[in-house]
């Protein structure tokens, strides 16, 4: 039991430090916006966040009837 404690702890701490990365060695650091709105190549594309498609579709709507 002692063991397979120790070996999750381990992991998790693994994962951790895998994903801080960048935040720990970088001078000013930090996770980069993963929000759909900041992503450059997907508004190249078109794509939007789901609020402003909702928002589009409403304005759409109320300028049809």
């Amino acid at each position: 039991m002692t063991g397979t404690l120790f070996f999750t702890v381990l992991i998790i701490a693994i994962a951790m430090i895998l994903l801080c990365v960048k935040v720990i060695f970088l001078k000013n650091g930090s996770f980069s916006s993963q929000h759909v709105k900041d992503n450059e190549a997907l508004r190249k594309k078109g794509i939007h966040c789901v609020i402003d498609q909702d928002r589009e579709a409403r304005e759409k709507r109320k300028l049809e009837i």
